[in-house]
């Protein structure tokens, strides 16, 4: 009996050597089979020169000067031999900035389609993997692929997923992925006739090694378009819908400065929205202010609030109003609401007559003046103050903050920047920044005070109006102001003065007011 229990055991040690080994390596192999299955694959998304996707340079308005600088680009892609006889070479890399929306995806497809070139794209967040070496391998495949298709385009969206600045990844993954890009933008010769694009939003992020020439050639800042390109924009995003003769786009241009070619094409499919909900066939200048109102303030909310939270949003706006219509360095009202719209109770939205790139000390100054309006009305009327003034005070901080550590505006810093993230900064100025910034919205604050007791007339005005319609329109806020102050309204007031960027639609919002005690 024992010696029999001893043989199967013995064979039962001899098979668990030669087999469990097997079936171990077995089970991995399954593993490995079942996770390369479900491992996440992406495939660049290819766009054929004539094909129903493509964009061609008559559907990209606003940013002339970037489609100028790609020009050159789209004729070497057409011609090559022209250039190669003169020794030139196509540029391997364009780099796209700016802010988001501006069209920096469409300009990469009008050159691929205006060149008559294959488009490869591919977002850099997809190079970016948990598994070591995917994203390198993702890399490889995207530029053997367009190699193939030459002459092509490979357009890289957002790029600072996967191009920022090495040595920050702790696993290593990123900077591996990198490395891989920067050897492709290396590795291809003059006659591969492949250029490729890329686009990002935070070029300051970005690895110096992938701005180096040689590598991304071109760096084209694509801005928010100005009064014309905003016009061009309107006209290629509503061609496709039926306009009312009333509908005026270079007025609507004129009241949206500031916004992208995305936020207009919003806009107008916004309006044709409007247009099918009250079942109309065309689009009126009501469809597209009511457009306006809901990309800049939001949707309108259904909360009910109580009669004496409707008083307070009321004065709360009107001492918004009042200080926008009496400084002259401000923008002017378009709309006052105290219909609830997003978060906010009710809201002030100012429009500018033009583009403006640069503001002085006077007029940030007597924006902070607006900003404090509310907030000082509601003091004054009610005796007490509340919450509703949260964002504008949040903007009031971040205002005076740059005046003093940017922009170098107090009145003992001036001659320096002082970044907050400097920590070589001495406590005493620090402490000096901090009594600046508040000697600063102090004296707003007393501006704002002495504009809305002095002018209290115009302000119960602007309240009692708004309690009754709830809404008051520039006509209606001209006519308010010619009646208590005498003034009529400017046509126009400061040139525009030359720079790099527009501002957008400014409102000022009372958010979730309550009731709250205060002095």
């Amino acid at each position: 009996m024992s010696v029999s229990m001893a043989f199967s055991l013995q064979g039962f040690e001899d098979w668990a050597v030669i087999w469990l080994p097997i079936i171990f390596m077995g089970l991995i192999a399954v593993m490995l089979v079942y996770m390369l299955r479900f491992m996440p694959r992406t495939k660049p998304q290819e766009i054929k020169p004539q094909s129903s996707d493509s964009i061609s340079w008559d559907d990209v308005a606003g940013v002339e000067e970037a489609k100028d600088e790609l020009r050159e680009v789209v004729e070497f892609l057409r011609d090559p031999k022209r250039f190669k006889q003169l020794g030139a070479k196509v540029p391997k890399g364009i780099l796209l900035h700016g802010p988001p929306g501006t069209g920096k995806t469409l300009l990469a497809k009008a050159v691929a389609h205006e060149s008559n070139a294959q488009f490869f794209a591919q977002s850099a967040s997809s190079f970016v993997e948990m598994f070591a070496g995917l994203g390198a391998a993702r890399i490889r495949r995207l530029f053997r692929i367009a190699r193939k298709q030459a002459p092509a385009i490979v357009f890289i969206d957002e790029l600072d997923a996967v191009g920022a600045t090495r040595g920050n990844d702790i696993s290593g993954e990123k900077d591996q992925t990198l490395n891989q890009l920067l050897v492709e933008l290396d590795g291809f010769g003059g006659g591969d006739d492949l250029v490729v694009i890329a686009a990002s939003n935070l070029l300051d992020k970005l690895d110096p090694a992938l701005l180096r020439p040689g590598r991304f050639d071109r760096q084209i800042f694509v801005s928010p378009p100005d009064l014309k390109g905003r016009q061009q924009i309107l006209r290629v995003h509503s061609k496709n819908k039926p306009l009312a003769e009333d509908v005026d786009l270079e007025l609507i241009s004129r009241q949206t400065s500031g916004l992208t070619g995305a936020d207009l094409a919003n806009l107008c499919n916004e309006a044709a929205i409007f247009a099918g909900r009250d079942r109309r066939h065309s689009l009126l200048t009501k469809d597209f202010q009511a457009a306006l109102e809901r990309v800049v303030a939001g949707m309108q909310s259904r909360r009910v609030i109580t009669d004496h939270e409707k008083r307070l949003v009321a004065y709360h706006e009107a001492g918004h109003a009042l200080c926008s219509e009496l400084l002259p360095s401000v923008e002017k009202v378009h709309r006052i609401s105290i219909i609830p719209r997003g978060r906010a109770l009710g809201y002030t939205l100012n429009l500018p007559e033009e583009d403006r790139y640069l503001k002085t000390k006077g007029e940030l100054m007597d924006y902070l003046v607006v900003l404090l309006g509310g907030r000082v009305t509601e003091h004054l009327v009610f005796g007490q103050i509340t919450t509703g003034a949260s964002d504008d005070l949040k903007k009031v901080h971040e205002i005076s903050r740059s005046m003093v550590t940017d922009y170098g505006m107090g009145t003992e810093l001036q001659s320096k920047q002082l970044p907050a993230e400097d920590y070589s900064m001495a406590d005493a100025t620090r402490r000096q920044i901090d009594e600046e910034q508040q000697a600063i919205a102090d004296h707003a604050h007393r501006r704002a005070l002495r504009l809305v007791s002095a002018h209290r007339p115009l302000l119960e005005a602007f309240a009692r109006t708004l309690l009754e319609d709830e809404v008051l329109e520039r006509e209606g806020i001209e006519r308010l102001v010619a009646e208590h102050e005498g003034i009529q309204p400017s046509r126009r007031r400061l040139e525009p003065l030359s720079g790099t960027g527009a501002e957008r639609p400014r409102m000022a919002a009372a958010e979730g007011i309550e009731p709250a005690a205060g002095g």
